[in-house]
This record gives structure tokens, sequence and C-alpha cells, in this order.
């Protein structure tokens, strides 16, 4: 290691890992490396635009790294912190004095559902996005598509493709859209009924075929294509390295975002667990913490006390294509109340979520410390997790 330059790898380029190389360019003796396997950013809360053909999903990293960043197109395989070194699929190595572990969430069907893995779509990767498109664009506009989870993600695909004339089937096993508030899902509903959009809002899947869906009360739909949104995994990366996670496999933090196992690992992310309880996957909450991320490590270096993360959520923003949305406020601690923005309006303000996370990422890389976590947010309760 040299003496001079303190070496910091970010391993993951979504939302938390730019921040965070961006920002940590704050210190001008840092050398910095992203590992990312992609050569280009990936804005995942535009993956169902580009699913069906309205938007596009990637950026170039030329236009959101500060300079001085390194950009290393590969995949972690492991982290070994007596060492510290990371060791890439390609087979190199890379020293680090610092490590910033910002791999996020990948998307993934239920092993457990018959079918599902060898027939259901992900989409929350962009080559599962990507997969999907293909799919879709050899398929007749009126071949039916079921979308399995009435989350967040379900939601904006079942909408966005049926607002392109597709005919789509909505399965929610439950609630629909659950962390928003009534009246914000009757405002959903009524927005899917005039896309045309079918919910089965108490259905639940059993079995995934080829062309069809099999229900839990044996009923045969056919499908043409099942896309599955039903909720999100995390890399094994820190648990094969040795590292605690929570059972998800988030890496296991204090309140600095600094492993509990090793004070030169730091998290940000979808893939961080603040003593034990984690933040909803979101790039509201991965940015905020990847300057936080970098400002934990910066202070280890300067031989300061870390700040503790004290983040708080504005609400949910949902787009239901590409001209309505809807806007959910919510309290601090991400609990939804029953004040929302629809319509027209609820699709404008998305709209602007969507691209002042770019602009953020920007801004941190021509001024670094520019991003700062909203504080004044209830942490919560030991136990409870959001999202």
């Amino acid at each position: 290691m040299s003496d001079q330059h303190t070496h910091v790898v970010v391993i993951g380029g979504g939302y938390a890992g730019t921040v965070a190389v961006n920002g940590l360019r704050q210190r001008t003796d840092a050398d910095i490396t992203l590992v990312n396997p992609r050569a280009d950013f990936v804005q995942r809360i535009r993956l169902h635009q580009f699913v069906a053909g309205t938007g596009t999903a990637t950026v170039d990293y030329d236009s959101l790294l500060g300079d001085g960043v390194r950009l290393l197109v590969d995949a972690a395989a492991r982290i070994d912190s007596d060492t510290r070194t990371v060791k890439l699929a390609s087979g190199r190595k890379l020293d680090y004095d610092y490590l910033i572990y910002a791999v996020g969430s990948t998307g993934g069907t239920s092993s457990a559902m018959p079918g599902a893995a060898e027939f259901a779509y992900p989409i929350a990767e962009f080559e599962y996005a990507q997969r999907l498109r293909d799919r879709l664009a050899d398929l007749p506009p009126d071949a039916p598509i079921t979308v399995v989870g009435a989350g967040l993600t379900g939601i904006e695909v079942a909408a966005e493709l049926a607002e392109q004339g597709r005919t789509v089937r909505l399965v929610c096993g439950g609630t629909l859209a659950p962390s928003l508030s009534a009246p914000g899902r009757r405002s959903v509903a009524k927005r899917l009924s005039r896309l045309g959009v079918e919910v089965l809002e108490t259905a639940a899947v059993a079995e995934v075929r080829s062309d069809a869906v099999v229900f839990d009360n044996g009923a045969v739909l056919p499908s043409a294509v099942t896309v599955w949104t039903t909720g999100f995994g995390v890399p094994e990366l820190a648990r094969v390295s040795g590292l605690r996670t929570d059972a998800l496999g988030r890496l296991l933090t204090d309140e600095t975002l600094t492993s509990i196992d090793d004070d030169r690992v730091v998290a940000a992310g979808d893939a961080a667990a603040p003593s034990g309880q984690p933040l909803r996957m979101s790039c509201q909450a991965a940015g905020p913490m990847g300057a936080q991320a970098a400002t934990t490590v910066l202070s280890r270096i300067a031989g300061e006390q870390p700040a503790t993360i004290n983040q708080a959520f504005l609400g949910s923003c949902i787009s239901l294509g590409r001209r309505a949305g809807i806007f959910q406020v919510a309290r601090r601690d991400d609990t939804p109340l029953d004040v929302f923005i629809a319509g027209r309006a609820g699709a404008a303000i998305k709209e602007a979520v969507c691209k002042s996370t770019l602009w953020g990422i920007r801004r941190e890389a021509t001024k670094p410390g520019s991003i700062h976590w909203r504080k004044g947010g209830r942490r919560p309760a030991r136990g409870e997790l959001l999202g």
C-alpha cells in the first residue's frame, strides 16, 4: 500500500455506489475505484419503461463520475478482510484501505414456486428486463400477460404495458399496493381499471407454466408471458466473504454504516442493514446512504468519529403509464398518510424524481459533498423492518 494515497474500492455502481465514489473526491489524496459488472449506469426506476419500449434505462458513466474515479467493469467474487483485497470474477485482485459495499439488490423468482424459475420473467435487473423486452417483441399485442406481485414495481409494469395496448392481468396475492394509504390504493385501482388491467386482488399463483398460470383455487388462465415482481433479494457476496448478514443477506452494520465485523468495510443502499434494521429498498434511501458511506470513510481516514445515520423518507412515487402517476405522501418514518397527488400531476412528480436522481449524482460529481441525507427521521424500533 502507498503511504501517500488511501485506496478506496466501491463495489456496485448503482445509486448508492455512484454517489459514494463522487463524494469520496472530497479528499484529493484518495485513489477511488468503482467496480461494476456493467459499463453503463442502470436507472432501475425506469426499467418498466425500457421493457414496454417507452423509454431507456441506461446512462453512460462518463456523464456521472467525477474526475479521477476509475471504473473497472468486473464483478466482485470475494472480499478478504484479512488481506484487504477483493477477488474479482476475472481473477484479478484489488487492494484496498477502505471498501464501500454497495452491491444493491437483485430480482428473482421463488425457488419454491413450481415453474417460476423456468418460465417467469423477473424485471429487477437490466439483463432480466432485456430478456423480457425481447420476449414481448415476439408476441402479438393481444397476447395475455400476467404480472405477479402488486407492489410498486408490479403496478408500474402492468400500467406501462396496458397503456401500450397489451392485455394485462395483475395478481396481487393480497392487498394492492400495500405500501400506500387506503385512498392512494383506491386511486391506483381506478387508474388500472381505466387502462383495462384485470386486477386479481385475493388470488394467489400456485404454479407457472410456459403458457399459463395456475392459481391456488385450481383455476388455470392463459399467460403468454408471466412477469415476476414479488420481492427482492441481495447478492451473496458478504455472506460468502465471511461477513455477518441478516436473514436476507444484507451486510450487518452499526449506525455509521460500518460493518460490525470490519471497520474498514462500510455499506450503503439495498444491501445494508444498519443495526439489523434496513431501510426500504429504494433510490430514495440509496443515494443519501451512499453520501453517508463516503462521509464515514472520509471521517475514518481523518481519524474522526463518523456520524450516525439519521435518514427520513418523503413518500413514494408510482408511474401509471406515461400520462398518470401518484405521489404518496408519508411520515418521515415512511408510514403513508391519507394524502397523495394523482393523475398528470402525479406523473410529473414521478418524472421529476427520476430526473433528479441523475441530477444529484452529477452534482456530486462536480461538487463533492453536496448530497446530504434528510435528517429528523425516526429510526425504526428494533426488529421493525421498513419496506
